[in-house]
């Protein structure tokens, strides 16, 4: 595995946190790392670091990349108040609660996801929603984290994704178009009259491939991609190929502003970056 130079820190302020309660947030994925701590009481952030892999990591290779991220920063080496790990990841599926089976987890997942006989199935639920979010932890990651700070929880990334853009939503009548980008792949979100319709993750290699998808969600809900508001977050720019594809396809383009989350990591962060890690606290 080969991981780029792209990281970037935002260094612990001159003042003692020694004896502060400090919380610690891991968003996990196949193209890279970020790790958030912050305090428990008024979320400041002390400390962020983000490492992006030039190619897709096969999950077996990923713990030992986060060992040594840990193991080589002093700042990941304190005891926690808590430890959250967020997954974004492809492998999940959204279940109805009122049809949730837990002995039958892996059912609802081997249809549109390649899973392994001995995978690890977990699941969380969005009771405001009534929805079940199932999929698959990485158990060798989950165990390490348990070794090295003791308790933690974890959640899938859609699980902090869904309940957010719905709060922000719920008295929204028009359709709204939700996308978080990842380097190889995006989460599509699609909103109408407060309620979740449409939630997916696509993996991408080109511009052409975003939009292709994009379009056929918007195509598959009937949403008119000259009308329909579609919201921008995560790792994407104006000036990125992916932006000057949808912005031709698709008139009515914004970012996701600092109104979900007033965490700043670094002055020179744009506010829709990080959106899971901001609003997992």
């Amino acid at each position: 595995m080969v991981t780029g130079e792209n990281h970037m820190t935002q260094p612990i302020t001159n003042k003692n946190t020694l004896h502060i309660n400090k919380s610690l947030s891991v968003q996990i994925s196949l193209t890279g790392l970020s790790f958030l701590v912050t305090t428990s009481d008024n979320k400041e952030v002390l400390y962020f670091l983000e490492e992006k892999f030039e190619s897709s990591t096969p999950p077996e290779e990923l713990l030992t990349t986060i060992e040594t991220i840990i193991n080589s920063n002093e700042e990941l080496q304190h005891s926690f108040n808590q430890v959250t790990l967020l997954y974004a990841t492809n492998l999940y599926a959204l279940v109805p609660y009122s049809l949730f089976d837990e002995t039958k987890a892996s059912e609802y997942l081997k249809f549109n996801s390649k899973i392994l006989a001995n995978d690890f199935i977990s699941h969380d639920r969005l009771k405001n929603q009534d929805i079940v979010i199932v999929y698959v932890p990485y158990i060798n990651i989950n165990n390490y984290f348990f070794e090295k700070y003791g308790s933690f929880q974890y959640y899938h990334a859609t699980s902090i994704l869904i309940p957010t853009i719905l709060k922000a939503e719920k008295f929204i009548k028009e359709p709204k178009v939700y996308i978080s980008v990842q380097s190889e792949s995006f989460d599509c979100i699609i909103v109408k009259d407060g309620g979740l319709k449409l939630c997916n993750t696509f993996s991408y290699r080109t511009a052409e491939d975003f939009i292709y998808y994009l379009l056929f969600c918007m195509e598959q809900l009937k949403l008119n991609p000259e009308r329909t508001e579609v919201v921008l977050m995560g790792n994407i720019e104006k000036e990125s190929d992916v932006f000057e594809i949808l912005y031709t396809y698709v008139r009515n383009v914004s970012f996701a502003s600092e109104n979900f989350s007033d965490l700043s990591f670094s002055e020179k962060m744009n506010k829709h970056q990080h959106f899971v890690l901001k609003n997992s606290l």
